[in-house]
Protein backbone atom coordinates (compact mmCIF):
# COMPACT_ATOMS: atom_id res chain seq x y z
CA UNK A 1 0.00 0.00 0.00
CA UNK A 2 1.43 3.47 -1.03
CA UNK A 3 1.41 5.82 1.45
CA UNK A 4 0.44 8.54 -0.93
CA UNK A 5 -3.00 9.60 -2.64
CA UNK A 6 -1.83 12.38 -5.48
CA UNK A 7 -4.68 14.21 -7.40
CA UNK A 8 -3.13 15.27 -10.81
CA UNK A 9 -4.29 17.90 -12.98
CA UNK A 10 -3.45 18.25 -16.43
CA UNK A 11 -0.09 16.78 -15.20
CA UNK A 12 0.04 18.93 -12.35
CA UNK A 13 0.13 17.93 -8.89
CA UNK A 14 -2.79 19.29 -7.01
CA UNK A 15 -3.05 17.42 -3.85
CA UNK A 16 -0.46 14.89 -2.25
CA UNK A 17 -2.58 12.98 0.46
CA UNK A 18 -0.64 11.29 3.02
CA UNK A 19 -2.45 8.05 4.46
CA UNK A 20 0.09 7.61 7.38
CA UNK A 21 -1.98 10.25 9.90
CA UNK A 22 -4.59 8.42 11.04
CA UNK A 23 -8.50 9.61 11.11
CA UNK A 24 -9.80 11.64 13.51
CA UNK A 25 -13.27 9.82 14.74
CA UNK A 26 -15.60 12.70 13.56
CA UNK A 27 -14.16 12.30 10.09
CA UNK A 28 -14.51 8.74 10.70
CA UNK A 29 -18.25 8.94 10.90
CA UNK A 30 -18.37 11.30 8.12
CA UNK A 31 -17.06 8.83 5.64
CA UNK A 32 -19.42 6.41 6.38
CA UNK A 33 -22.25 9.50 6.27
CA UNK A 34 -21.14 9.71 2.68
CA UNK A 35 -21.25 5.63 1.89
CA UNK A 36 -24.94 6.01 4.02
CA UNK A 37 -26.17 8.81 1.56
CA UNK A 38 -24.24 6.65 -1.85
CA UNK A 39 -26.47 3.90 -0.64
CA UNK A 40 -29.47 5.93 -1.84
CA UNK A 41 -28.04 5.80 -5.51
CA UNK A 42 -25.80 8.07 -7.15
CA UNK A 43 -25.88 9.56 -10.95
CA UNK A 44 -22.84 9.26 -13.23
CA UNK A 45 -22.17 10.21 -16.54
CA UNK A 46 -26.37 11.09 -16.40
CA UNK A 47 -26.89 7.61 -15.28
CA UNK A 48 -28.70 6.97 -11.86
CA UNK A 49 -26.75 3.62 -10.22
CA UNK A 50 -29.47 2.65 -7.38
CA UNK A 51 -26.74 0.48 -5.53
CA UNK A 52 -23.51 2.03 -6.80
CA UNK A 53 -20.83 -0.64 -6.25
CA UNK A 54 -17.02 0.32 -4.73
CA UNK A 55 -15.49 2.14 -7.82
CA UNK A 56 -18.71 3.51 -8.82
CA UNK A 57 -18.60 5.37 -5.72
CA UNK A 58 -15.00 5.93 -6.40
CA UNK A 59 -15.89 7.37 -9.33
CA UNK A 60 -18.35 9.95 -7.96
CA UNK A 61 -16.36 10.79 -5.34
CA UNK A 62 -13.39 11.57 -7.80
CA UNK A 63 -15.64 13.65 -9.95
CA UNK A 64 -16.59 15.59 -7.09
CA UNK A 65 -13.17 15.58 -6.04
CA UNK A 66 -11.83 17.73 -9.10
CA UNK A 67 -14.63 20.22 -8.41
CA UNK A 68 -13.78 20.80 -5.25
CA UNK A 69 -10.68 21.73 -6.61
CA UNK A 70 -11.57 23.99 -9.31
CA UNK A 71 -13.80 25.64 -6.69
CA UNK A 72 -11.14 26.10 -4.44
CA UNK A 73 -13.22 24.51 -1.75
CA UNK A 74 -10.06 22.95 0.56
CA UNK A 75 -12.34 20.95 3.26
CA UNK A 76 -14.59 19.63 0.49
CA UNK A 77 -11.27 18.41 -1.23
CA UNK A 78 -9.97 16.99 2.10
CA UNK A 79 -12.95 15.22 2.07
CA UNK A 80 -13.34 13.33 -0.80
CA UNK A 81 -9.14 13.10 -0.48
CA UNK A 82 -9.98 10.96 2.43
CA UNK A 83 -12.46 8.84 1.39
CA UNK A 84 -10.85 7.61 -1.71
CA UNK A 85 -7.75 6.73 0.75
CA UNK A 86 -9.27 5.16 3.28
CA UNK A 87 -11.97 3.53 0.97
CA UNK A 88 -9.16 2.16 -1.85
CA UNK A 89 -6.11 1.70 -0.15
CA UNK A 90 -4.46 0.62 -3.15
CA UNK A 91 -5.38 3.85 -5.51
CA UNK A 92 -2.14 5.83 -5.98
CA UNK A 93 -3.44 8.48 -8.36
CA UNK A 94 -6.40 10.29 -9.22
CA UNK A 95 -5.76 11.77 -12.76
CA UNK A 96 -7.73 14.29 -14.71
CA UNK A 97 -7.47 15.73 -17.96
CA UNK A 98 -9.28 18.24 -18.65
CA UNK A 99 -10.44 18.73 -22.48
CA UNK A 100 -12.67 20.61 -24.41
CA UNK A 101 -15.41 18.47 -24.82
CA UNK A 102 -15.45 17.59 -20.44
CA UNK A 103 -12.89 16.17 -18.30
CA UNK A 104 -11.51 12.33 -18.65
CA UNK A 105 -10.90 11.24 -14.39
CA UNK A 106 -8.52 8.05 -14.40
CA UNK A 107 -8.15 5.95 -11.02
CA UNK A 108 -4.68 4.60 -11.04
CA UNK A 109 -4.15 1.75 -8.82
CA UNK A 110 -0.54 0.84 -10.11
CA UNK A 111 1.15 3.72 -10.53
CA UNK A 112 2.60 6.05 -7.99
CA UNK A 113 3.25 9.47 -8.69
CA UNK A 114 6.46 10.88 -9.93
CA UNK A 115 7.72 14.45 -9.44
CA UNK A 116 8.67 16.01 -12.86
CA UNK A 117 10.88 18.49 -13.24
CA UNK A 118 10.87 20.33 -16.68
CA UNK A 119 14.52 20.76 -17.87
CA UNK A 120 15.54 22.99 -20.99
CA UNK A 121 18.59 21.24 -22.28
CA UNK A 122 21.18 23.74 -24.31
CA UNK A 123 23.15 22.31 -26.62
CA UNK A 124 27.00 22.69 -25.98
CA UNK A 125 28.74 25.90 -27.29
CA UNK A 126 25.71 27.89 -27.74
CA UNK A 127 25.49 29.60 -24.75
CA UNK A 128 21.43 29.68 -24.69
CA UNK A 129 20.89 31.36 -27.73
CA UNK A 130 18.75 29.99 -30.64
CA UNK A 131 20.42 28.03 -33.53
CA UNK A 132 20.33 29.25 -36.32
Amino acid sequence: MSDILAVVINENSQIEYHRDKPLPELQQQFLDKMDREMDGGIVLGGLKHDAPGKVQRAQFVAINLINAIHSEDGQLAAAMCAYLANRLPDLKQVRAVEKDDGTLIDLVFDEPHVHQVKVNIVPPGTSGSQLH
